[in-house]
């Protein structure tokens, strides 16, 4: 009864605030328990391998739905990206390289990159979702075609969500970006220095 109760408390915290954090802090510690088991399972070092493993294993528990419950927070966003942080930093080779170093030479996606991929699949119809989460700027004459509009908004709870969030990024993408296709749009991300936002909400990430 008393786990029972222990829930339900979560849960109306959880509904109250619309607070992501207690949901981020369960699937958080689920993700670095299962990426500890692998490390603790396989006697190879082999980086492809244990690269793989935690691919297939570990970052769907982070990324499913996420753009529903969408973090805005640094504790949050941090949290998450701290499960694949602490992973590369233990493979081989890699612990002294920072983690923009170790992404790059793990040809693997920030939570960043990834919200990038989901918003080209959003815009271009490679996601069958019924509801307009953006709207085309059509006023702008500089960078590229596809910029998106932002709309002004006073509520902190509006400003959270992802497709809100993701606007300014997404605009600062260059003027020859190529959006043809999928992985003409990853070619583009993979090229793109994203300091700036990094800076804004992986400061703690980018110290490790």
């Amino acid at each position: 009864m008393d786990l029972i109760a222990t829930h339900r408390q979560r849960t109306t915290a959880f509904i109250s605030d619309l607070s992501p954090t207690l949901h981020i802090n369960d699937i958080v510690a689920k993700a670095h328990r299962r990426a500890n088991l692998i490390l603790c399972a396989f006697e190879s070092r082999d980086v492809s391998l244990l690269l793989r493993a935690f691919l297939v294993y570990v970052r769907p528990l982070v990324q499913y739905n996420s753009v529903i419950w969408s973090p805005s927070t640094m504790k949050d966003i941090s949290a998450l990206e701290s499960v694949q942080r602490r992973f590369t930093k233990r493979l081989h080779g890699l612990k002294n390289c920072t983690y923009q170093e170790r992404l790059k030479r793990l040809n693997v996606l920030s939570r960043l990159h990834a919200d990038l991929i989901l918003t080209y699949k959003i815009l271009f119809g490679h996601e069958d979702i019924d509801v307009n989460l953006f709207d085309f700027c059509s006023t702008s004459t500089r960078g590229h075609q596809f910029k998106l509009f932002q709309h002004h908004t006073n509520h902190c709870t509006r400003s959270s969500f992802f497709c809100e969030c993701i606007i300014n990024v997404w605009n600062s993408l260059p003027s020859t970006a190529n959006f043809s296709s999928l992985n003409c749009v990853k070619q583009c991300i993979g090229s793109v220095n994203f300091s700036v936002f990094f800076l804004m909400f992986l400061i703690v990430c980018l110290l490790f």
